[in-house]
């Protein structure tokens, strides 16, 4: 919602939080059953607005939208592709949303590539890390559109990610996936050889 509002109007730094939480009370109405009132997020902004404003803003924000919220995300796409590769293994699942997660935090990932072809070169590269062959599979191109081929450059770059994430300065998503709740996935080796297995397969 952020982004796509600020693609369409210019604001002012000081009013960015203001966009910030204006987009989160918008989206918390969107996805939650019972979503924080306005006045959660004044508190959370430490009252530097109004409720008025952050009304306002909320309401700018949908006309610049033309209240069209339901857009296509990489997470619709992951949460799909990653059942069709192996619902019943947990390790996959978090895999793949380990190095989404990380392509998700580089902002010329999510410009360069639309979100359907992220998510497959997500699954894909989780695939290759984790040693599951074949690594492309028939059922996998058909649901998801795409051949090996068109997922190499995306999925190579989710795996550099993943090789450079232990000595990146943000570590939040490494820690996360690094925890037993998550499978520990990101203490896998990356695929490093991804390139020659793709040749190779």
């Amino acid at each position: 919602i952020i982004d796509r509002f600020l693609s369409t109007t210019s604001v002012d730094r000081k009013e960015l939080q203001l966009v910030g939480i204006s987009a989160m009370f918008i989206a918390c109405k969107y996805e939650e059953i019972y979503a924080p009132e306005v006045n959660d997020f004044v508190s959370i902004s430490e009252n530097a607005y109004a409720r008025e404003l952050v009304l306002s803003m909320e309401k700018t924000i949908l006309g610049k939208l033309d209240w069209y919220l339901t857009v296509p995300t990489p997470y619709v796409f992951l949460a799909r592709y990653s059942k069709v590769s192996d619902s019943s293994d947990p390790d996959m699942e978090n895999m793949v949303f380990f190095l989404a997660e990380l392509g998700l935090m580089q902002y010329h990932m999510i410009v360069q590539f639309c979100p359907s072809m992220f998510a497959a070169s997500a699954v894909y590269a989780a695939r290759c890390t984790l040693g599951k062959k074949p690594f492309w599979t028939n059922t996998l191109k058909h649901y998801t559109g795409y051949s090996k081929n068109q997922l190499i450059e995306c999925a190579r770059r989710l795996v550099s990610f993943h090789s450079a994430a232990p000595d990146s300065k943000l570590k939040g998503v490494y820690r996360k996936f690094s925890s037993i709740d998550h499978g520990a996935v990101a203490l896998h080796s990356p695929a490093n050889s991804f390139l020659s297995l793709t040749q190779d397969e």
